[in-house]
């Protein structure tokens, strides 16, 4: 692994290690992605400062939220406070360039800056993009910068195409950053867990940002990356713990699964957990929080929320008391893989 040092003279492996080591406050390990647009009413910069209080110190966002409303917002909360005191992670692989309101598709974000997002994994796009992610946020540094969404789910048939042009462009524009000390970690941000493996094998990366792909639902990641992981000194932070949703509503109506309505199949296997759940009085949330996070190749979740009441919620669910015998009965069924550790 390169040596490559910061502007304090620190080798990114060093930080790598300090910055996302497992904390034994465990309410430590969880980021607040700011996902969402704030309300109307300013709800992020209340959640932020809740988030503080609670004693969350990493915040995760992307130009892709809100089309840099994301950004702007996270900057601004953090704006008063030391540095030194919090881990900010954003990503690369979309330009921002202004365009009339209605000109450009905004998907599912609202109060959308008139800002058009467009892919581009170029080593002098991916510049450009850090360096207007840097004035939106008025930040002079980034903890952690991802390649974001080289995967078959954002592109389609297009992936490879996409992923040879991050190798050749973004990861090399990020390792310069990252020797050049305006980012201290660097890493790839993606919603499928062979894409992560082939970057780990191509690209010398510190930390993983893996979204739905380990959960109480989906554990094939336990044979493959995080055992690389491991051996490799790479952090693994996961999102969506919840599968987009029914790991946290249970199986009803409506339930989400990878962001579209669950099929049969998932909701009969959350109906399964569900039932063991029932008989120790555990909240589904909080086994899927808790099981994410007992891998040792996992430093951190990223654990998003609307409000205030949902932050506050996730904490609780993050130290429900669950029984040992909870998860032997899982495992006993069938629902959790042999390999797959859970919580001590």
């Amino acid at each position: 692994m390169t040596e490559a040092r910061n502007r304090e003279g620190e080798r990114h492996s060093d930080v790598r290690a300090r910055r996302l080591r497992r904390d034994p406050a465990r309410l430590r390990r969880c980021a607040d992605r700011q996902h969402l647009p704030a309300d109307r009413r300013g709800g992020r910069p209340a959640q932020i400062a809740e988030a503080w209080d609670m004693g969350v110190r990493s915040f995760d966002t992307a130009p892709m939220y809100g089309h840099g409303l994301s950004e702007h917002r996270v900057g601004h909360a953090l704006l008063t406070r030391d540095r030194g005191d919090y881990v900010l992670s954003t990503k690369v692989g979309r330009t921002l360039t202004p365009a009339p309101r209605g000109s450009f598709d905004t998907g599912i974000w609202v109060d959308t800056p008139p800002f058009r997002a467009d892919f581009d994994y170029s080593y002098d796009a991916v510049l450009r993009q850090v360096e207007d992610s840097l004035q939106r946020m008025c930040q002079d540094r980034f903890d952690i910068l991802y390649v974001h969404d080289v995967d078959r789910y954002t592109h389609g048939d297009a992936q490879p195409a996409r992923f040879a042009e991050a190798l050749e462009g973004a990861f090399p524009a990020l390792i310069r950053l990252r020797d050049e000390g305006v980012v201290r970690a660097i890493g790839i941000g993606v919603n499928e867990a062979d894409v992560c493996v082939t970057a780990l094998e191509r690209v010398d990366l510190d930390c993983v940002l893996l979204a739905g792909r380990y959960t109480l639902l989906e554990q094939d990641p336990v044979t493959d990356l995080l055992p690389l992981a491991v051996e490799r000194d790479v952090a693994i932070v996961l999102g969506g713990v919840f599968n987009s949703g029914v790991l946290a509503t249970g199986a009803v109506p409506g339930a989400k699964f990878n962001y579209q309505p669950a099929p049969e199949d998932v909701l009969s296997r959350v109906r399964d957990i569900e039932k063991f759940c029932a008989r120790h009085g555990v909240p589904l949330a909080a086994a899927s929080i808790q099981f994410a996070a007992a891998h040792p190749a996992v430093r951190e979740l990223l654990l998003g929320a609307r409000n205030c009441d949902q932050l506050r919620q996730n904490a609780a669910w993050l130290e429900h008391p669950i029984p040992a015998e909870f998860w032997q009965d899982l495992r006993a069924a069938g629902l959790i893989l042999e390999e797959a550790p859970t919580p001590s």
